[in-house]
């Protein structure tokens, strides 16, 4: 893990490209406009695992970050731990940059 992955969140925030919270990550995965969902470290298992069955429904890679909700969200200068990544440019770019996710 490296600051360049919180650099894209917050780039991507900037540009309306994440969604926010479990609910709203769900629905952009059964809408397809996920690309990519990034889980804070401190989630609960119960989301982690919800939010995993969801994802892999819709076929897109999760990443588990060491960030906590706290840096997540000052990253992205909004609250949530569970967040998506709705535009391919910033996943493949923060997937590059997480190669073990």
């Amino acid at each position: 893990m490296n600051d360049k992955i919180l650099t894209l969140l917050g780039f991507a925030s900037k540009s309306g490209n994440l969604s926010f919270g479990a609910d709203s990550v769900k629905e952009s995965l059964k809408r397809s406009k996920a690309k990519l969902v990034i889980i804070a470290s401190d989630i609960s298992d119960k989301s982690r695992k919800e939010i995993r069955f969801f994802a892999d429904k819709s076929n897109v890679r999760v990443i588990d970050v060491t960030y906590d909700i706290a840096t997540l969200s000052h990253a992205t200068g909004k609250k949530g731990g569970i967040i998506s990544v709705n535009e391919k440019g910033f996943a493949d770019a923060i997937k590059g940059g997480n190669a073990n996710g």
